[in-house]
This record gives structure tokens, sequence and C-alpha cells, in this order.
């Protein structure tokens, strides 16, 4: 018999979890992303001036990263307190403080106001940046994913992680607009406030989506099974504990198959905004535009790589981007070096097809490791670690390359290695498609391919 708590949803049901998750890291995104843009255009200027363009941007470039190592710590907690309190509370504390800090930034003096004091300022803000971000993730993919029901969990729980696309999308298409009718000066001077200043606004909106949503069934139903054990005597672990005890290879490999895409995704849009100004000499609106167009497309196709995977599985889509990927590293530079702009965007735009195919997989395979009671923790954790040793370091790396060969070879020997650590790690990994999330984590589960599933117990059966 299914329980009430694992029941699939109505189809109007799930595309209202989808949309306040979608929408929501959407917002989230945008607020994370805006900043490395700007790290690459103005903040290397207005808080880091240094007579060395490049230098200034390796600087503004390391606060971007901070933001990333705050992001393990925040995985950390949210996923402790999102496995014993709830997802949905989580997920509205996380949309409060990434909203925050992205709007005081906004309002920040810079360098020339108050000197040192402006880039510690703004380093402050992006540690609470990265901190919310660690747990949004997490909360926002698996709000989704247990929501859904086990065919179809691939397609469903990809639209979370359009939003990533969608909040670039988002942040370039603002800085697009204002580099479009404002001069260098004026945007220099005041016009890169206004994105920031935004970020309110879109909180607001944010958060009255969210707050509608319900709370996640088998994670209501995980938390009564636990109290009732606590009962009888039972002492439970904290979840960070438990999932480092008892599955400490899902965090790896969840590291291992976010590198690749991690480290692809902020070359191929945060350093190519730095490669085709400092490097090349065209103008910030060749990168922006460019990411603008393959950003669109990025965020219709992350979902069609989900539904795909319901079809052949996380490992094999996961595959076609991370190989595909390891070739595209040495052609997405020589076309850039082409100086002209439909070649640009066509080398971004390919790039993030590739990384898309990675990417949409993503939360369904990474939520399809962990057990319910520490699958918050356990998810959160595997891929902000990967965020650490990928996305924080990838542009500082990259630039350094430049900086010390003058050459993009370097940088695309970098991204190969990356895609090829997460094909590997891929290979290595068990196929999860069509794993019954209620049940524990076990042996490869045989999925039943185009079948939607009722409930719980007529998902799949497990290989002994």
């Amino acid at each position: 018999m299914v329980s009430p708590a694992t029941a699939a949803p109505s189809r109007s049901g799930i595309a209202r979890i989808i949309s306040a998750s979608l929408i929501g890291t959407t917002i989230e995104w945008y607020d994370f992303f805006l900043y490395g843009s700007a790290a690459a255009l103005v903040f290397n200027k207005l808080f880091f001036p240094s007579s060395e363009p490049l230098v200034g941007t390796l600087l503004a470039f390391l606060t971007y990263a901070i933001g990333f190592a705050a992001r393990p710590l925040g995985g950390v907690v949210f996923g402790h307190y999102g496995d014993k309190i709830g997802r949905k509370k989580l997920l509205v504390l996380s949309l409060l403080m990434m909203g925050g800090a992205t709007f005081a930034m906004g309002l920040l003096p810079t360098h020339a106001s108050i000197g040192v004091g402006a880039p510690v300022l703004l380093t402050l803000l992006r540690l609470v940046q990265g901190f919310a971000l660690g747990g949004e993730w997490g909360g926002a993919v698996l709000l989704v994913s247990e929501h859904g029901d086990d065919a179809n969990r691939g397609f469903w729980a990809s639209w979370p992680q359009a939003g990533a696309p969608g909040g670039n999308l988002l942040a370039t298409g603002v800085l697009a607009l204002l580099a479009a009718v404002q001069s260098d000066e004026a945007f220099l001077a005041w016009g890169w406030r206004i994105p920031f200043l935004l970020s309110g606004v879109l909180v607001v909106i944010g958060l009255w989506i969210r707050v509608s949503v319900s709370e996640s069934p088998l994670f209501l139903e995980a938390r009564a099974k636990a109290a009732e054990q606590a009962a009888a005597g039972a002492k439970e672990k904290p979840p960070v504990v438990e999932v480092l005890r008892t599955n400490w290879r899902g965090v790896l490999t969840a590291v291992g198959t976010r590198l690749g895409e991690n480290v692809s995704y902020y070359i191929l849009t945060a350093f190519l905004l730095v490669y085709v100004t400092a490097h090349l000499g065209l103008s910030k609106s060749n990168g922006l535009n460019a990411v603008l167009i393959g950003s669109a497309v990025h965020f219709v196709t992350i979902p069609a790589w989900g539904a795909l995977s319901d079809r052949i599985g996380r490992r094999p889509v996961t595959l076609i981007g991370s190989i595909g990927m390891t070739g595209w590293a040495f052609a997405f530079f020589a076309m850039l070096d082409s100086r002209s702009f439909p070649v640009i965007a066509a080398a971004v735009t390919v790039g993030l097809l590739f990384h898309g195919a990675m990417y949409g997989p993503q939360a369904a395979f990474i939520s399809e490791m962990f057990d319910t009671k520490v699958r918050y923790s356990g998810a959160s954790m595997g891929s902000q670690l990967a965020s650490i040793i990928g996305g924080a370091l990838a542009p500082i790396i990259a630039v350094a390359l430049l900086d010390d060969y003058g050459s993009s070879l370097p940088i695309s020997v970098y991204l190969a290695a990356a895609a090829v650590i997460t094909s590997v790690t891929v290979l290595a990994a068990k196929e999860t498609r069509g794993r019954n999330l209620a049940r524990p984590f076990g042996p490869t589960p045989v999925p039943v391919p185009g079948r939607r599933q009722a409930g719980a117990d007529s998902v799949s059966a497990e290989r002994t």
C-alpha cells in the first residue's frame, strides 16, 4: 500500500513545487553570478585598484572564491538542520540571507571612499552569499526530488538546476542592458549598483512563492519514524556524522561527478569575460552577449538532458557531457581567438550544451546516492566540496595561467583534466535511475523505463 507521505503528487502539485524551487534558485544564482560578472568587469577597478589589470582582476576573483569557501560550511549547517527540521524552512532562510547580502553590496562605498574597508566589507558579504548558497542547492533539488515520482525524477529535478543558467541569464542580461545604454564612466560610477539593488525586489517575489509550498513528504515520513525510534530509546547521530560513517563513498562520488561540471561552467562564463576583454582586447559586451545567448540555450536544454537521463540513465548522459567537454576545452579557446562575435557565441553555447549534459541529471543522480534522513547533508556536502575544488579555483587558476603563459593552452589542459576526472568517477559509480527514495540506499536498482510509477512500494525491484 502506498502511504500518504510517499504518494506521487498531481501534475499541478509537482508543477507548483518546481516553480517554487526554480524561481528561488534563479534568484539565488542571480545574486551569486552577479558578483562573478562584476568581479570581472568593475570590482577590480573599484575595490582592488592596481596598475596591473590582471592583478586587480585576480584579487577580485580571490574574494569571488571566498564565497565558494563558505559554501561547504553552509552545506553542513543547512544540511544538518534541513535533515532535522525540514527542507522548506531552510530554503526560506537561504533566500533571505542571499538577497540581503546582495542588496547590501549595492550600497557599499568603494576603495576610493573608505580605502581598505571597502574590500573588507565586500568580502564579508561574499561570505554570507556563499554560506547561503551552500544550503540552497541541496534543499531546492531535494524538495523536488522527494515530491516527484521515481520514473520521471531526472526531468523534474533538473528544473531547479535550470535556475543556474536562469540566474546567470538574468544577471548577465541586466549587466548587458546597462552596458548598452550607459557609458563606461557612468556604469563604473553608479550603474553597476542597479543589478545588486534589484535583488531586493526579486527576493520578495521569491519568498512569496516559496513559503506557499508544502514540506517534503519523504522528510515528514522519515522524521515520524525517527520520533518513534527516539521514543523507544534509540539515539540518533547528527546527520553529518551519519553520512560520513555510512556513505562517505557517496560524498566522494558527488565531488568527482561535479568537478568537471563546476570547472567548465566558471571558465565558460566568468573567466570568459576576462579573456575577451583583458586578453583579446574586445568590449565587455562581446562576452556578456555571448554568455546571454549561451545561457538562454542552456536554460532550455537542461530539462531535456534530465528527461533523457530518465530514459537511458544518469551515467550515460553525464558521460556525454564530460567526454564532450574534454575535447571542447581545446576548440573553445581557438574559437574565442577568432575575435568574431558569432564564433565566440557559438563557442560558449556548445560548451554550455556539454555542461548541461553533466548538470541536468546531476540533481537526481546525487539525490539518489543518499537515504532520506541524511540526504540534505550528504548531497550538500558532496556538491559544495566540489564547488571549492572546482568553481572557486577555476577562474583564479585560469587567470594565473593566462598571466604566466600568455596562452590559452594550459587553461584548456586544466579544463580537460577536470572533465576526465568526472568521466572516471561516473564510470566507477553505480547507476541510480529509478531508485525508490523511500527505501534504504543499496545495490543498483532495476528501473522500469517509460512507466509512471505511482508510489513508494511500486517503483522498482533491486538487485540482490
